[in-house]
């Protein structure tokens, strides 16, 4: 028994089981630090002197439902306590979800309390409903359904199915914080496009990001060889490959790549999982912007920007943070920007730097995404295209990472320049500073004397 179960286990005088997806996972060998525990006494007082012996956080998660949470100060555990949903604990379990939740251990020890059949479900690696009315008492359980579906990688049963599709636009009225937890939780997956495809058949796509199947059947140009839905769940499988096997695609970058996105970025997500987000809202304006020119070419003009207002008007839906809303955003506003720049190989020290300060602060992350949209790009002429294009993000992933280690600065600090040239401070230093900002990051100056010079050279031309 864990340290924080233990020490429950001495403080409570009545009954107390262990249940729902701590259990699960035990009993599946996974690995878990996350445990709900259901009292029959007041859990209040219980979580109070758990978080004082223990020297951890306690709060009030429900006020409706009278749970607590106790949380480690390292955050290397967290115990929900729980009133029984119910006088006993067989109608608790009754209430839940799915029967694999539905199975209950005392704390101290004994037997487990298996009243629908979760361990044979268990066993079988099979997700079933505890009754009919699972998905009507709480909508949100479709879409944790498809999450636990590909997070465990179990199958889902017919009925189970049937249940929650026909209550999955019960969606639009559970908390959008609460949805979006699954939806993260689901897309960090390994098994994120088989959890999407779930929610399409269970019609919570629908429900929740309606944005994603407006995607289905909008035909792109003979250079793609799928509809904008298609390509995107494509271009999200790439970005997984590239996070999971950067070697293959990213050569000496690789391990600096893997680092970088292992940093933690927003809403407990890493940046390798929030640019999952970016790959799936980078077309999200397509069917938005679809044109057809007279001579028949298919165009999307501005799907980059107007997506990047899309993408960031979803996920302040979803209240997702300004942080995250903004990366996502950005990603949105730039992926084609490098694509762009395969026209004008070899670059100038000077495209560089504008493509790296446009990009500021996503450029890694960006040059990412556009591999990843290259690579789910297979229609006409893809071969030679994808080489291409690998050639350039692999001499601008260098500049990027670099960038974010050592950014570029102008050689002479403002002050000095605008006594120098007796200038107060104000927008026209600050544009000399970042002309003399580039003219250095390009080779064109070195030191403080040659940035002056250049700098009362731009004044002259001005005047």
């Amino acid at each position: 028994m864990t340290a924080p179960l233990q020490a429950l286990s001495e403080l409570i005088d009545g009954d107390a089981w262990l249940v729902g997806g701590a259990l699960r996972d035990r009993l599946l060998g996974r690995p878990t630090v996350d445990f709900d525990v259901a009292v029959q006494a007041d859990p209040g007082p219980i979580a109070r002197s758990l978080a004082r012996r223990a020297h951890a956080h306690v709060f009030r998660l429900s006020e409706g439902f009278g749970a607590w949470r106790v949380v480690a100060r390292d955050r290397s555990w967290q115990v929900d306590l729980l009133p029984l949903g119910g006088h006993t604990i067989e109608a608790d379990l009754a209430r839940r979800d799915l029967t694999v939740n539905a199975i209950a251990q005392p704390l101290r020890g004994g037997a487990y309390l298996d009243p629908f059949g979760g361990l044979d479900d268990l066993n079988a690696r099979r997700l079933r409903m505890v009754s009919a009315h699972a998905f009507a008492d709480d909508p949100l359980r479709t879409i944790r359904l498809a999450r636990l579906s590909c997070e465990l990688a179990f199958v889902v049963d017919r009925e189970t199915v049937a249940a929650a599709r026909s209550h999955a636009s019960g969606l639009e009225h559970v908390a959008p914080e609460r949805i979006f937890a699954e939806l993260k939780r689901l897309l960090s997956t390994e098994e994120a496009l088989d959890g999407l495809a779930l929610m399409d058949t269970l019609g919570v796509t629908e429900a929740v990001l309606p944005e994603l199947t407006a995607l289905r059947g909008v035909e792109q140009s003979p250079y793609h060889h799928l509809d904008v839905y298609g390509h995107t769940r494509a271009v999200l499988a790439a970005t997984i490959e590239l996070e999971r096997e950067p070697s293959r695609w990213l050569g000496q970058h690789a391990p600096a790549v893997s680092e970088l996105l292992a940093e933690p970025l927003a809403n407990e997500l890493s940046r390798g999982q929030a640019l999952r987000l970016g790959a799936l809202f980078h077309d999200i304006a397509k069917p938005r912007t679809r044109d057809v020119t007279p001579e028949g070419r298919i165009t999307f003009m501005g799907h980059d920007e107007a997506g990047a207002v899309m993408a960031a008007a979803v996920l302040t839906r979803l209240r997702a943070s300004e942080r995250l809303t903004e990366y996502v955003a950005a990603l949105t506003r730039h992926h084609l920007r490098l694509g762009f720049l395969v026209h004008e190989m070899p670059l100038g020290r000077r495209v560089v730097y504008r493509y790296l300060r446009t990009c500021d602060p996503v450029e890694v992350d960006v040059t990412l995404l556009s591999v990843a949209d290259r690579l789910a790009t297979r229609g006409r002429g893809s071969e030679q295209a994808i080489a291409r294009h690998l050639e350039l993000a692999s001499q601008l992933l260098g500049e990027a990472l670099a960038w974010r280690t050592d950014p570029p600065r102008a050689p002479v600090r403002g002050d000095r320049l605008a006594r120098a040239l007796g200038l107060r401070p104000g927008p026209e230093l600050g544009r000399l500073l970042a002309e003399l900002e580039a003219a250095s990051f390009a080779g064109e100056i070195s030191g403080p004397e040659e940035a002056i010079e250049r700098a009362r050279e731009m004044l002259g031309d001005r005047g």
